[in-house]
């Protein structure tokens, strides 16, 4: 059973990680929803209190096949003042294993100079901040080990392209079916 961790911090956007959460949980994989602070309930940026399945210090990602950073302006500032998470970050791309932000987080991952010549996407204001990125405005972006994606508004294309990722295009289409996607 593939594992993917999802990282919260205070401020996160709620749809984009519990899309991602949702979704992947319909098609059968272990996803950990974790709390960068030491205790689980993180709120979200609509005011929306989650209670995350544990907390960072307690978890070990060695055993991670994704890593997932949801955006929201103010989730994003918290997941990039976080050190342990970075480091885990540029541990996993180091060893081409997947990462994957939404919305405004891939601008954490330009900020640590792994987007250099990759193709990536994110929200509209934080496109400047994608630098040494090949930016385009697809609604999902892959290169390598990283996916990136726009926002709120493609959180379902994000999540069932790490569906395809991990398992396969027809579990992707599966699941797309049973939510009554497009």
């Amino acid at each position: 059973m593939k594992k993917v961790y999802v990282f919260l911090a205070d401020g996160f956007e709620e749809v984009e990680a519990l899309t991602v959460v949702d979704l992947l949980r319909r098609a059968e994989m272990n996803v950990v929803t974790v709390s960068i602070k030491e205790e689980k309930q993180v709120m979200g940026s609509n005011q929306i209190p989650v209670l995350a399945d544990d907390v960072f210090s307690k978890v070990d990602c060695s055993d991670a096949d994704l890593l997932v950073l949801p955006g929201g302006g103010e989730g994003t500032e918290n997941l990039e003042k976080f050190q342990p998470l970075l480091d885990l970050v540029k541990s996993f791309v180091s060893e081409n294993r997947r990462v994957a932000a939404i919305c405004a987080a891939p601008r954490i991952l330009a900020g640590l100079g792994l987007l250099e010549g990759k193709k990536a996407t994110c929200y509209p204001s934080v496109m400047d901040m994608l630098a040494g990125a090949e930016k385009t405005t697809d609604t999902v972006a892959v290169d390598g080990c990283i996916t990136t994606s726009r926002g709120v508004g493609t959180a379902i294309d994000f999540a069932l392209e790490l569906i395809t990722q991990l398992d396969s295009a027809a579990k992707a289409a599966e699941i797309a079916e049973s939510i009554v996607y497009k």
